[in-house]
């Protein structure tokens, strides 16, 4: 059997891991590079598989970086199965189609203001395209095994990091592989903790924050300060925010603060077409999380969702305090963008980053303290202030990455870190060493392994 590393492979960005056996052909994730340029490229470069031949595509949860290229691949022509929980195919459906609508849009843009190298720029896909591959998701329940023909059968067991998000589980030619995805928290606010694998013949285990332990923030105490000090300068918190978890995560400790009476009701808005539909999502599957219905009602209620465009406008013009959380989290497209570039040039405007920012991205270069960034082609100065909060990410840290498998009783044969930057990884393979004595290595991009 081969394995071949065509994504988040010495970077966090584009996951897919290719699985070439005597009998089939299979996909674990299907994402888009996001960051440096570099990366970005790829996006646009020949996949290097037998597209025709591929018979399926397994998912272990909704992000960009995890299932953003799908239409890609359907529009090369893959005709088999996109498996993944029901909730997962959801967040799927909504990250692919704004995807999409965002390529669309930005390449129109940039045709318009004559900022694109290319003559004329086009998107990666179309709505169109991201509408065929949605057509082709299949769901399947949690914990249980699926059998998919007489020499593979596999699961997918929750790992926390968003709703629907799950590790996956495959028995390819009597071994059993195990893909992490992304490991959630042991505590999450929202999420439940992670199901943990018992056994693995070939483990695959991200390393996002594989370098660290997230810092001990009372995270209630900076939205306080930050509310505070936008009141006080009668400014504009923009929060910068992934639509999946992270948003719900953020209005939940707002809403909750607001209710205390801790920060004063100013007006707070959701400007995230896909947040408003992770809302939808948070209604209808409340058994993949801990809030109940009465408290996302509530949570709902006390924020303004933006649903048209023009309403951007209008908030950025509105006078007095006020709070947005906005798509995406990184900075790398999304209504967000237009607030920046509005907003970001004001020293009333604080900025606060809740989760991973990737290298080459618009929210990694404002974190490491850039005096300007550029948006559609233009350099905006940033006199905001900017802020940043780990303890809101959705990824486990190295701790909770260690935690997810000490109940692997024999030791794998392979281990593969993936998922993370080369520091990260390196630093994850010491500790496995370490810790449970397995021996891992790091994967090149492309690189092709047989087990």
């Amino acid at each position: 059997m081969e394995i071949h590393f065509l994504g988040a492979a010495e970077t966090v960005t584009g996951s897919k891991y290719f699985l070439k056996s005597q009998q089939h052909q299979f996909l674990v994730d299907c994402g888009l590079f996001q960051g440096i340029k570099k990366l970005r490229q790829l996006n646009w470069q020949y996949l290097p598989l037998e597209i025709k031949k591929l018979e399926a595509i397994f998912l272990t949860h909704g992000h960009l970086d995890h299932v953003g290229y799908l239409p890609k691949l359907v529009k090369m022509g893959f005709k088999g199965y996109i498996f993944g929980t029901e909730p997962t195919l959801k967040i799927a459906e909504i990250i692919l189609l704004d995807s999409a609508k965002i390529q669309e849009e930005e390449a129109a843009q940039a045709n318009k203001e004559g900022y694109s190298k290319h003559s004329p720029a086009e998107p990666l896909y179309t709505i169109d395209d991201a509408k065929e591959a949605i057509a082709m998701f299949k769901s399947v329940p949690e914990g249980e095994w699926i059998d998919y023909s007489s020499e593979a059968r596999f699961r997918f067991l929750t790992v926390g990091h968003i709703i629907g998000a799950c590790s996956v589980q495959l028995e390819l030619e009597n071994k059993k592989l195990v893909f992490s995805g992304d490991i959630g928290r042991d505590d999450d606010l929202l999420m439940f903790a992670p199901k943990k694998p018992d056994s693995a013949d070939i483990l695959f285990v991200e390393s996002t924050y594989g370098d660290r332990l997230h810092k001990e923030e009372n995270v209630e105490q900076v939205l306080t300060d930050l509310v505070l000090k936008t009141v006080k300068e009668n400014g504009t918190l923009i929060i910068p925010s992934f639509a999946v978890e992270r948003a719900q995560t953020i209005m939940y400790l707002l809403w909750k603060l607001s209710e205390e009476g801790t920060i004063p009701k100013i007006p707070m808005f959701l400007d995230s077409p896909m947040g408003a539909g992770v809302l939808k999502v948070f209604e209808k599957y409340e058994e993949w999380h801990k809030l109940d219905k009465m408290e996302v009602y509530k949570m709902v209620e006390s924020f303004h969702v933006v649903q048209e465009y023009r309403e951007t406008w209008e908030v950025i013009d509105m006078e007095g305090p006020k709070v947005v959380i906005a798509g995406s989290g990184m900075l790398t497209g999304g209504r967000v963008l237009t607030y920046l570039k509005q907003l970001l040039k004001k020293d009333s405007t604080n900025v606060l980053l809740v989760g991973y920012q990737a290298e080459g991205t618009r929210g990694r270069y404002l974190l490491e303290g850039a005096k300007e960034i550029k948006i559609y082609g233009k350099y905006i100065p940033v006199n905001a202030s900017i802020y940043s909060c780990n303890s809101l990410s959705a990824h486990g840290d190295q701790e909770d990455i260690l935690n997810w498998m000490n109940k692997i009783k024999d030791a794998p044969e392979k281990v593969f870190i993936v998922h993370g930057e080369v520091k990260a990884a390196d630093e994850m393979r010491r500790k496995i060493k370490d810790v449970y004595g397995w021996t891992a290595t790091i994967p090149e991009l492309y690189q092709i392994v047989e087990v």
